[in-house]
Formats: structure tokens, sequence, C-alpha cells
């Protein structure tokens, strides 16, 4: 995963799919979803990865239009 950047991170994992669908169903955008939260005690972060190339617009997006602040 060298050439992709991560662009939005929560502690919830529902927040962190729905950033990926948005950026997946709205604007074509690449998404992957790094879950890395502790099973048992469920804390820590689920990230939410694009390509570089995308990184930019998708952050741009996520924070202006996707209302997940």
């Amino acid at each position: 995963m060298n050439d992709w950047k991560k662009i939005y991170e929560s502690t919830s994992p529902i927040k962190a799919q729905l950033a990926k669908a948005y950026l997946v169903e709205e604007h074509q955008i690449e998404a992957v979803v790094l879950n890395k939260q502790d099973s048992s005690y469920l804390f820590g972060l689920c990230e939410v990865h694009v390509q570089m190339k995308d990184a930019v617009l998708a952050k741009f997006l996520l924070e202006n239009e996707g209302g997940l602040n």
C-alpha cells in the first residue's frame, strides 16, 4: 500500500465505512477501510485510505461535502 494515503480516521467503524461509501458511490474514488481497533477492548482507530492521486480531492470532499466531521 505504498501508493495509498490515509485521508480520514475515526473511532467509529460505521463512520469510516460511510466515508468510504461516499467516496466510492458518489465520486468513484477507490477507497479502503483499515480497522485498527482492538477487538476485545474496542480502542483504536479505523482509517480510510485512497490512492495518492486521489488524496487531495477525497480529503476535500469529506471535509466539505461528506458531513462526517
